[in-house]
Order: C-alpha cells, then structure tokens, then sequence
C-alpha cells in the first residue's frame, strides 16, 4: 500500500510538471513569433528566381505548397527582407550566356512584385527595406549569385546595378574571370582574385554594390578584404570548423578578417553547411553515385538520390545546428558580425528538420532565446548587422 502511494504521489507530481511546462513551451514558441515579426528580419539568399526559372512560374503572392518562399510563409515566419538570387549556373560563363539569364530571372521578379503590388516591393537601399516593413509589404532585394554575368566589362557591372543588384557573388561552382571558386581546384589564381576582379571590386564600392564573398576560395576571400574599401558580407556560408577541410565554408581566419573590415557572415541553413555528418554524408552519396555510372544531374540523378536516402537515411540538421553556428561566430568575433542567409528554395532536401520554408524563423529564434540571447541581439543577428553593412556601403558610394 505504501508502494501504490508512493508512485501514485510520484505519477501526480510528475503530471503537475508536465501541466506546467506546455505553458511554458507555449510561451516561449509564442515569444518566439511575436519577435520575428517585430524585429527587422531579413534573409540574403533566398533562390526563389532561379526555381522559377527552372521549374516553371508560380505566383509566390500566394500560397505556393511546393516552394520554401512564398509571401504567406514569409508573412508566419516574420520575413520582412528577402535578397531574391540572381543565380547563374557556372556552365553558362564559356558561352556568356549568364547575362541574358540574369536578366531573364531580375524580368521575373519583377512580374511577381508587377502582379502583387499590395504584398511586394523590390528595394535597393535599407531606408525602402524599413519603409517596406513599415507599410506591411514584404522587401525584394536583388543579389546576384556569379558575376561572370557582367561579362568582360564593368559596363555590364552598371547595367546590374540599375537593374537593382545589390550584392554580387563573385564566382559560384568554377572560377571565373573575376575570382576563383572554393570547388574549383583546377583553375587557381595566385592569390584568388584577378586583375579585372579587383578592378570590378572597386566598381562595386564605387557603386554601392556589397561584394560577396561566399562560394570563393580562401585566397580569393582573402584577396577581396584587403582590395574591399568597405565591409564585405557572406551572404550564404557557414563555420568550417564544424566541417572541417569543407572550404565552402568559412576558416576562423576568415571569419576573423571579414570581421575586422566591419562586414558579416550570414549563416546558411542547408544541412551539409552546418553538420559533418550531413556533410559526410554527402560525399558518401556522390561517390556512390560515380562508382554506379550515374551523371551528376537530370532523372537518373534524381532517381539515384531517392534510393541511396532509402538505403542511406539523410542526417538533418536542426535549428539547434544552426545556432552552434551562430554562437561560433559570436563569441570568435563579437554580435554585430552575423545574420542569416537560409539558401531557401537553393539546397534540395538538405535544409534542417525543423527550418523547412521561410515560415519557420521562429524555430532558430526560440533556439537563440533559449540559449540567452536577449532581444536586442536576437534584432542585431536578425537583420541588423546586414543593414549596418549596406548603409556602410551606401554611405562610402555617396562619397565618390
């Protein structure tokens, strides 16, 4: 009988555990939303043009199932500044046919923010991305992801910038005229950069135009601090010292210099970034994929990916893994040097369990908050320390 009581009094204090902590899960998720919403929170490389492209139009001014931006999505996760990637694929810079597709993706957002006026807007400097939020429509800035689309003069440069380019990738998946790439092994320049690549750097600066450094090599990051005369940002890239010899992302030295030159890391969410076992997992697959005869794209790919997962369950990440990767930064460098750049609608079935589509912001939020961050930093990493940077970039343009 005393034993019965016993685990009965247990069984009660348990369950008055558990009836206090849900309210307390509750509020925290709802603490959560509500400062996504309040803050200014914008996100680097969403991939969203290129899927247009790609796959066919779809109207992102409303409910999109199949796409991880769309404006309901942004509107639950509290988006208020999205960069639309102006990606062109590297196999298109022996034939300079990056330009017209460029163009072709910058027609598209236009059309999407022409057909939903009430929902968009494109910006091109941070004083419209607050207005933007202020009127309760959601920013488009356009970053383009490659500048081999400017071609072989910094005409093509400008032509970019009246379009509203505002940032520029330098290189992607190859090197290019300008810079060369963290893939490419092949193609190396001694110190990453080209002469034509610092004299489009200068351009840049000259212009208004933030440079990216993500995608590049470690040379080529280091190349385009010292030439920069203005911070730099990475708009999509990670901490390699959570995947180690990985050069896509970023060494603490590089974090270091992008940092002391006043710039910004925006962490990126694919599962491969920001976890070794996804990371590993990845090279797994597409070794596996080579000894099988299989190509790298098309249907066969497709099909060779849906059996390995099956085979081989894929090691998502979670908004926990991110987060590691934010606190990395913070406490190497300090908080104003970090934000965010999902890669949204631009990694496949990578992205973490619980950062899915740009709905799910409050999920890192809650994490951030959890681990102590307070308001004001979680503001700072939100969007902040981005439009910090680009006001910086604006302000040394206006001098010229």
């Amino acid at each position: 009988m005393r034993r019965y009581c016993e685990v009965m009094l247990l069984s009660a204090v348990l369950l008055s555990s558990n009836a206090l902590a849900a309210p307390d899960t509750a509020a925290a998720t709802q603490r959560a939303a509500t400062l996504a919403k309040q803050v200014l929170l914008a996100d680097t490389h969403i991939d969203a043009p290129y899927r247009l492209q790609e796959d066919g139009w779809r109207d992102l001014g409303t409910a999109t199932p199949d796409r991880e931006f769309d404006v309901v999505k942004a509107r639950a996760g509290g988006l208020d500044l999205a960069f639309m990637s102006i990606y062109t694929p590297s196999s298109l810079d022996a034939s300079g046919g990056n330009r017209a597709v460029a163009d072709t993706l910058i027609d598209a957002v236009e059309a999407m923010v022409g057909r939903n006026p009430a929902n968009f807007v494109i910006v091109r400097n941070p004083e419209q991305a607050r207005a933007a939020k202020a009127d309760g429509k959601l920013a488009l800035a356009l970053g383009m992801e490659n500048g081999a689309a400017i071609g072989d003069s910094l005409d093509g440069l400008r032509h970019f910038h009246a379009r509203g380019v505002r940032y520029i990738t330098l290189a992607h998946a190859m090197a290019n005229r300008l810079a060369d790439s963290s893939y490419d092994l092949e193609h190396r320049r001694a110190d990453g950069l080209s002469a034509f690549g610092a004299e489009v750097v200068a351009e840049m600066n000259r212009l208004g135009v933030m440079v990216d450094v993500s995608h590049l090599s470690d040379d080529a990051v280091r190349s385009v601090v010292a030439t920069s005369k203005v911070p730099v940002i990475a708009s999509h890239s990670s901490v390699r010292h959570f995947t180690p010899g990985w050069e896509r992302n970023l060494s603490d030295a590089l974090i270091d210099a992008i940092s002391a030159k006043g710039g910004v890391i925006q962490v990126t969410f694919g599962s491969g970034f920001v976890s070794q076992a996804a990371n590993a997992w990845r090279d797994a697959e597409k070794a596996a994929q080579q000894a099988a005869g299989v190509a790298d794209d098309g249907p066969d790919a497709e099909a060779f990916d849906v059996t390995y997962r099956q085979a081989h369950p894929y090691p998502y990440a979670s908004a926990a893994t991110v987060a590691d990767h934010i606190d990395y930064i913070v406490k190497r460098v300090g908080i104003d040097h970090v934000g965010l750049g999902s890669d949204f609608d631009g990694v496949g079935d990578s992205l973490p369990s619980d950062l899915k589509d740009v709905s799910q912001y409050p999920n890192l939020i809650a994490e951030l908050l959890a681990r102590g961050y307070s308001d004001a930093q979680i503001a700072q990493i939100a969007g902040g320390n981005l439009l910090r940077v680009w006001a910086a970039v604006e302000r040394y343009a206006q001098t010229r």
